[in-house]
């Protein structure tokens, strides 16, 4: 089963090109083990953010990959545009395909929510049976659990092809009762939803 780590980094507001220039570059010669699946940027919510996907076979690379970045002098190669970073590795639900390269979005929707204590092994429930009905709708690219931090997380991540696209389809799913998921709000503690576009660069796009 591939695991993903999710890393967050916050640029200057006039920094993004600067730093997507220098990851670019800094990915093609990437010292981290882990499979580069994507490179996004925040269109909606919090902004100035670029995420990035790795996945990898062997959990035990995470920390190592980690560690190779904490303790570079320039991280990613635009450690002078950082102004904030924050990464988490993450566990797919049960019985999703990997995350593979290729044309999906171009626009991205990802929805973090913290959950209350006790309440993943409900909403992983929840999930299990809900993912088949909603996928009939449009294609979840995947939906994880977080395996560190210091509250229990979900992250899903929906590829549309435009934003009106998004909207028609997650107003279709709750008038016809396909979404949320039976039983999984109760156990929700805050929900993030942010938009996000690739760059150039992107394996996945």
């Amino acid at each position: 089963m591939l695991r993903y780590n999710l890393t967050y980094i916050t640029v200057p507001p006039t920094g993004m090109q600067k730093a997507l220039s220098g990851l670019q570059a800094w990915l093609e010669t990437s010292p981290l083990k882990g499979k580069f699946l994507a490179c996004w940027t925040s269109e909606i919510g919090e902004l100035s953010r670029i995420l990035l996907v790795h996945g990898y076979d062997v959990i035990a690379d995470i920390p190592r990959d980690r560690e190779t970045v904490i303790y570079s002098d320039n991280p990613f190669g635009i450690g002078d545009l950082i102004v904030s970073m924050e990464t988490d590795a993450y566990t797919p639900l049960n019985g999703l395909p990997e995350i593979i390269a290729g044309e999906m979005g171009p626009v991205f929707e990802v929805r973090t929510y913290k959950l209350k204590p006790g309440g993943l092994t409900p909403t992983l429930d929840a999930w299990t049976k809900a993912v088949g009905p909603r996928s009939a709708y449009s294609k979840l690219l995947s939906f994880m659990y977080a395996v560190g931090g210091e509250v229990p997380r979900i992250v899903h991540i929906w590829p549309y092809k435009s934003f009106d696209e998004r909207f028609a389809i997650r107003a279709k799913t709750v008038a016809e009762k396909v979404w949320p998921p039976a039983g999984a709000p109760p156990h929700l503690a805050a929900m993030r939803s942010e938009i996000f576009l690739p760059a150039s660069f992107s394996p996945v796009r």
